[in-house]
């Protein structure tokens, strides 16, 4: 059964949402609203990439049900918002982000026919190699990279000052609107407001890994700028709702385990951070994938653990 061409806006609409497993489409019209207030270039790129990708799936044959699902347009969401931050509103960076969304549509499929026998998803995955590739290569292209400098973190500008209050409460919005490369903290509270039409128990994971994350990051004396802007929270806040009731049964010992994930993630950000240094410290959702993988992998292990059957 093919896609039809009526359910298209809908599929397009919940690939938004799919970033943080929302396939509610008030989800991802709270999802969209943010990205417009973050700027109109997020909008309409993270749309950009989510139809692009979709329409791929479509045109390849992928199963319906997950089309319709969102399923085939979050990580063309992604990509159309981490390229035009990257790269600016330019005709290159639109060729860049259709492309990518097609790349990152043939590599989803070919990660889930590898990942589905273990029961694990491809998260965003396809979106951080593409992602990453295209980083990485940019500066050897001058119409790509047009002399544009490295990204810096915002402990480059305010390195070793004191955390704040002010840190503190807008770096607990602002690790759930990173998820989308989104650092403005009223942008985060629309996400957040998105995600609790999910449930209100995704709106807690989400927030309190965020929490969490920023908990650990300071615990272990991470920049106080960077803890502000959410950069330790967002991969912190994929891991929780992903663990959290979502993949992962939620009973007393699966919030444990959920809650070990988050810590973990916190901790593998500032690995991957300085690991990309290099190249530009560009962490993406890395951290979220590898944590998230490997505690889902472990599951069948744990007698006391069982994956979510919703």
């Amino acid at each position: 059964m093919r896609v039809k061409a009526s359910d298209l806006p809908l599929a397009i609409l919940r690939g938004v949402g799919q970033v943080d497993f929302q396939a509610d489409y008030r989800t991802a019209l709270c999802f969209v609203v943010a990205l417009f207030v973050g700027g109109w270039q997020f909008g309409v790129f993270g749309l950009l990439g989510a139809a692009v990708a979709t329409l791929t799936a479509v045109l390849l044959g992928v199963a319906t049900d997950r089309v319709t699902a969102g399923l085939e347009g979050f990580n063309g969401t992604l990509i159309g918002v981490a390229l035009v931050l990257y790269f600016d509103v330019r005709w290159v960076t639109v060729v860049l982000v259709i492309v990518g969304s097609i790349m990152g549509s043939v590599l989803t499929s070919a990660l889930a026919a590898l990942l589905t026998p273990h029961q694990l998803p491809t998260f965003t995955a396809p979106f951080c190699a593409i992602t990453t590739v295209m980083l990485i290569g940019g500066p050897a292209f001058e119409r790509v990279w047009r002399g544009r400098s490295l990204a810096a973190p915002p402990s480059a500008a305010y390195p070793g000052r004191e955390v704040t209050f002010t840190d503190l409460w807008q770096g607990l919005f602002n690790g759930i609107g990173q998820v989308f490369f989104q650092s403005k903290w009223y942008v985060g509270l629309i996400f957040l407001i998105g995600l609790l039409f999910g449930g209100w128990l995704v709106g807690v994971a989400a927030l309190v890994s965020s929490a969490v994350g920023i908990v650990v990051a300071l615990l272990l004396g991470a920049p106080a700028a960077d803890v502000g802007a959410g950069l330790y929270g967002y991969n912190a806040v994929l891991t929780g709702i992903a663990l959290c009731g979502t993949f992962l049964a939620l009973t007393p010992l699966g919030i444990l385990y959920a809650l070990a994930g988050v810590v973990s993630a916190t901790v593998l950000t500032a690995f991957v951070g300085d690991l990309f240094e290099p190249v530009g410290g560009h962490t993406l959702t890395w951290p979220f994938v590898i944590v998230t993988w490997i505690f889902l992998a472990a599951v069948p292990a744990f007698s006391g653990l069982r994956r979510s059957t919703t």
